[in-house]
């Protein structure tokens, strides 16, 4: 059996809305419904007159006007402005309800812009995150206000994400291609080779490639730039790079790791608590020099909203600090 469903556009008469014929020629704006409002408080248009900065001339033809396209009188005749009809205490309440939502409207607009409330969407890898915490962790302390929506992403879908206003800001590890992006280094990192404490090579300080020949990997499972790189360094040194186990997470490679499964070679920022507290022991590899920079991007053809701006100087200022820092030493 074929069912039809027929959709029928209809345009809503403000009759059915007032309760009363209105004139569809014309319009009603706030300031009309302002006016009016005045009017009644004061019940007087002269008073109303005096409060609004305008002539009473001028208050008599906005309530004439509203009238008209009312069609009916909003003031009962002989009574002056000092008793409504019972159209004119209708639109009254209408009157209250739109003019109380404008300022509802200005008061959320200095907040959004005043960051007291609103949103910021970032998009972060897994390792990406732990950069961008004492970061957040400010902004937080900052503006408790505003709703911090941190996505995990693969890096390499960050740019087209930002770019289709998935999200605000993202964090990735290379400067972008897309020339609508623009990108701001805030945080700077290098890979460090970690064994577990009981590891023939925990002790040392450093070590040469030759060495981890015959060595087990832990590694991730996801393809990027730094791992590429670290395959090259191993294929240029005629070293056998064993990564003879994938893992989804940097968590997971580190708990593979204290449990004696292999060693790996990770972001520091990622094994920086394990290593001060002992659990994982870093060993410097002597042909091992790659830094890992970490950039903010965003689109530059358009305006970020206020709570993603706020996040940006953060950051930016971060960077500044920490060029200033390396300029003295």
């Amino acid at each position: 059996m074929r069912v039809q469903f027929i959709i029928l556009a209809l345009r809503i008469n403000p009759s059915y809305i007032l309760g009363f014929a209105v004139r569809e020629e014309g319009g009603v704006d706030l300031a009309s419904l302002q006016v009016f409002r005045t009017v009644a408080q004061e019940k007087s248009f002269s008073r109303a007159a005096e409060r609004l900065y305008r002539t009473q001339p001028a208050i008599s033809i906005s309530i004439r006007k509203l009238e008209d396209w009312v069609g009916q009188p909003l003031f009962v005749r002989g009574s002056g402005a000092r008793t409504l009809t019972d159209a004119g205490a209708l639109l009254l309440e209408y009157a209250d309800r739109m003019l109380n939502l404008r300022e509802e409207i200005r008061k959320g607009v200095r907040e959004l812009q005043g960051l007291e409330r609103g949103q910021v969407s970032i998009g972060v890898n897994e390792s990406a995150i732990h950069a961008l915490l004492p970061a957040l962790d400010r902004y937080r302390q900052l503006h408790p206000g505003i709703h911090i929506r941190v996505h995990r992403v693969f890096s390499r879908d960050v740019p087209r994400e930002v770019l289709s206003y998935q999200l605000d800001l993202g964090v990735i590890s290379y400067v972008p291609k897309e020339s609508e992006l623009a990108a701001i280094e805030f945080f700077r990192d290098s890979l460090t080779l970690v064994v577990w404490p009981g590891h023939r090579l925990a002790k040392r300080r450093e070590v040469d490639i030759q060495e981890l020949a015959a060595e087990t990997f832990v590694a991730h499972i996801v393809e990027s730039p730094y791992r590429n790189r670290v395959e090259q360094m191993f294929a240029r040194h005629r070293v056998p790079l064993r990564m003879e186990i994938e893992m989804p997470t940097i968590e997971s490679i580190k708990m593979f790791v204290k449990m004696k499964k292999g060693l790996a070679i990770v972001p520091r920022m990622c094994v920086a608590q394990e290593i001060e507290e002992g659990a994982l022991r870093e060993v410097g590899l002597r042909q091992m020099r790659i830094q890992r920079r970490l950039y903010v991007v965003y689109r530059h053809d358009r305006a970020l909203n206020a709570a993603a701006a706020g996040l940006v100087k953060i950051l930016n200022r971060k960077t500044r600090r920490r060029g200033s820092e390396q300029g003295d030493v």
